[in-house]
Formats: structure tokens, sequence, C-alpha cells
């Protein structure tokens, strides 16, 4: 039995997937992309071009290919139910399958495009960021073609300022809910840390730049960021915790 997850070590999706995994005790390997490059592999693979990928070997010689960070979950709770992510009461189910959802749309996507508006103009400290344990050359091959792949990524993911502007709102409405909710409750569903908590940490996670998220983090961020960050430092401070308690 093997596990391959094909990825962007930087992507927030992906960490969802990785900490579920590590959550879960499972071994796995990293096929760690580079931007652009990445369409060769994926396009084989699944209908979509995005990542993460998860590639599960069975012990019976089948071979389970699952694209998509939800479903990844999904797959691994019901392959894999030791120490499950996901709520056995119905209730607790919805409601955290709810705060998913609501982390992906309204943190993952902004929290993507108001990283990247930001850092795409900053290649000293993006290109490693993309690089980080991919092939040898990756790097080289970052600093030679950025000219190209920056405009692609601002035209695929809409990255510019308006964007930009548009997304901060985005993400400080989210962080002020989560806020409001995690000072009721030290989880966002139930009394045990769910998919929920996992998804909203994740998601939130390239602001506040954990250790565990297995990344060399830049020792210094672009001053928009930086005061973004600053400014939400006591709202942060939950999910600086559920890395130290859980990651």
């Amino acid at each position: 039995m093997s596990r391959i997850l094909y990825q962007f070590p930087i992507s927030h999706y992906c960490e969802k997937v990785r900490w579920a995994m590590d959550h879960k005790g499972l071994e796995y390997k990293l096929k760690n992309l580079l931007p652009g490059l990445h369409l060769k592999t994926t396009r084989k693979m699944a209908k979509k071009s995005s990542v993460p990928i998860l590639v599960d070997t069975h012990k019976q010689g089948g071979a389970e290919q699952i694209q998509n960070s939800h479903i990844i979950l999904n797959y691994l709770d019901e392959t894999y139910p030791e120490k499950s992510l996901t709520p056995k009461d119905t209730e607790l189910l919805e409601q955290a399958l709810a705060w998913e959802k609501y982390c992906d749309t309204e943190i993952g996507v902004h929290v993507r495009r108001y990283c990247y508006h930001y850092l795409l103009s900053e290649p000293n400290i993006v290109i490693p960021l993309l690089a980080h344990n991919g092939p040898w050359w990756g790097g080289f091959f970052l600093k030679l073609s950025f000219f190209k792949i920056e405009p692609i990524m601002r035209k695929t993911m809409a990255i510019n300022e308006e964007g930009a502007n548009k997304s901060e709102v985005h993400i400080q409405q989210a962080i002020d809910k989560l806020h409001e909710a995690y000072q009721k409750s030290e989880f966002l569903v139930g009394n045990e840390f769910s998919r929920a908590d996992l998804t909203a940490a994740s998601l939130l996670a390239p602001l506040i730049m954990p250790t565990g998220y297995g990344l060399d983090w830049p020792e210094k961020i672009p001053e928009a960021l930086q005061v973004f960050v600053d400014k939400n430092e006591v709202k942060l401070a939950r999910i600086r915790q559920l890395y130290q308690d859980h990651r």
C-alpha cells in the first residue's frame, strides 16, 4: 500500500490534506509540483488541473485517485476511520460541513488571491516558496520563466489590486466570524477538534506562517500583509493555538 500526494507545498488546500493524514498517522509521500509544469501531470490524472490529488494504492492492487481537499477528507475518514475528523452526530456533521464550505469559499480563495497579489511582486520571496522541495532545478526554472508565470497566475486567479481589496474584506469578515465563534467554544463544532477547525486553521495559515505547515517561511513579508496580520493578531491567536495543539 502506498499513498502519494501531488501538491504545491505553498498551497493551503494541500495543507488541509497533509494535516488530515498526519492527524490520522498515515504514511504518505509528497510529489511537489511546479506551477505551470504541473499541468502535464495533473491533466493526465484528473478532469481538472488543480491540486491536491491523492493517489492511494491498496493492498489489493487497486488505486484511488482523489482530487479536491473536501473530497479527499471525506475519503480519508471513510477509508481510515480511526481518529475521524468528521462528526458522527447528524447535527454536528451538518455544522462541520457548513463551516468547512464557508472556510473553503470565504477564506481559502481569498487568502490565496490576497497573499499572491503581494507576493508575486516579490520574486525573491515567492520563488523559494513555489519551488520548495521540488526538483533541484525548480528554482532556476522559476527565476528564468517568472516573467511568463506571474501574469498567467494573476489572470487565472483574478489577482489584481481591486480583487485583493475585495478579498481583504472577505478575509476580515471571516476572521471576525471565527473569532466570535471561538470566544464561545474551544472548537467550532461540538467538544472535539474536527475538519471544521482543521480547515479554518489550514486556510488562514499563510497569514500566520506556522512551523507545522512545512515551509521555510520568509523572515520578512510584504508590508501590506504584515500590517493586516498585526491588526488581527489577537483574533488569530486561536488559529495559532490550533497549530500548536493539533499539528
